[in-house]
């Protein structure tokens, strides 16, 4: 059986354990009911404040969207979003978003379709990117308002009259491709509270992400380990292999990096590739570490790259010249370890960085060419 093959079935094996895991480590958690108040609550905001309840009394309606940084759908929706809150501004509609996960809770391959997590900082970051026009709250520290208001997935809409009593719960609207819009029902539950009628359709189911309760921390802990127990090895490449790997005719993005074991910057720098790798392979993404080190060296390379569980395919250049490997991977290349670069299937360099990566950058640039929404 071919060394790819074999990783194959070893990531098919994982991701299979990892789904079963998940399913059995879902809990039910309870909703909130049509007609019944809203929970308060006192949630930190991106903008730097916190947030209660009461800071909305004024609105005669108040939308609480439960949403979050890394769900295809959430994304998919954003727009969609700020523009109920940007609409409904004026006629006194109040639009919250909270996020109800817990980041240690979330596994690093359900984060394929972005290019961050969950955790605080991660929505500070999102917010800005997307430039939210609304409150954006987080509340996985504890989950104690998820938990009293019971969303089952991202995005989840809650909508509360001048009373604060739920008058309808479920999706935004019928279709999370834009285009194929046939009924938006938020917007059609607001106009009604709005004109003093009945929602006509108080519940609609909801499609999404999962919600990611602690109790799901034990799955995210366990993948690392079903990862840290995949095999590791190194090749060895000669010039005219390496050429053939940096023309990419993969089909595949392929993720790149040049590095040293004499390197401390480029040993150190190979943990964020792992994350990456784990984050993305899934999706249309090769990574590939090229080791500089002399061929003499291979046994303290290989020893280097287990200890980092780079699990992906590993070479080590059969020369001792630097600068012919250097020539060989991008021939802009002055010289600079350790090196990255991101070549589209069609030989095209995307990103190209001398030094540390900046790992955000990086996957921004994977996240923007194999995209964040589900095909």
């Amino acid at each position: 059986m071919s060394r790819n093959r074999k990783q194959t079935l070893t990531i098919l094996a994982v991701v299979l354990v990892m789904v079963g895991q998940s399913w059995s480590a879902q809990k039910q958690y309870k909703s909130l009911e049509i007609g019944q108040k809203a929970p308060d609550f006192n949630l930190p905001g991106v903008d730097g404040r916190n947030y209660k309840l009461a800071d909305f009394a004024d609105a005669d309606v108040l939308v609480i969207i439960f949403h979050c940084n890394h769900c295809p759908t959430a994304q998919a929706y954003e727009e969609r979003i700020k523009k109920l809150a940007s609409d409904y501004k004026k006629p006194s509609v109040a639009l919250v978003a909270i996020s109800p996960n817990d980041p240690k809770a979330v596994r690093l391959d359900e984060l394929g379709y972005s290019d961050m997590g969950d955790s605080f900082e991660d929505m500070k970051i999102r917010a800005k990117d997307m430039r939210y026009n609304f409150p954006y709250l987080y509340d996985g520290e504890d989950q104690k308002v998820s938990l009293a208001y019971g969303p089952a997935r991202t995005p989840h809409v809650y909508i509360f009259d001048r009373q604060r009593t739920l008058r309808y719960m479920g999706r935004v609207d019928d279709a999370e491709k834009p285009h194929l819009v046939k009924i938006e029902d938020a917007r059609n539950a607001i106009e009604a509270l709005l004109k003093g009628r009945k929602v006509s359709v108080e519940e609609t189911p909801t499609i999404g992400c999962s919600i990611k309760w602690a109790d799901k921390r034990e799955s995210a802990r366990q993948s690392l380990e079903l990862w840290a127990r995949e095999k590791v090895t190194v090749e060895m490449a000669d010039t005219k292999s390496i050429k053939e790997l940096i023309k990419n005719d993969s089909g595949k993005l392929r993720l790149v990096n040049i590095w040293a074991s004499w390197s401390g910057p480029s040993v150190k720098q190979l943990q964020e590739y792992v994350t990456i790798n784990r984050m993305y392979r899934n999706r249309d993404l090769e990574l590939i570490t090229i080791s500089a080190d002399s061929p003499k060296r291979r046994n303290i390379v290989l020893s280097s790259l287990k200890k980092q569980q780079v699990s992906c395919k590993n070479l080590l250049f059969d020369s001792e010249d630097e600068y012919e490997l250097m020539a060989a991977v991008d021939k802009d290349l002055l010289g600079g370890i350790p090196y990255t670069i991101l070549i589209q299937p069609d030989g095209k360099v995307i990103y190209r960085k001398v030094g540390m990566i900046d790992p955000l950058e990086v996957k921004k640039a994977i996240v923007g060419y194999v995209g964040r929404y589900y095909k």
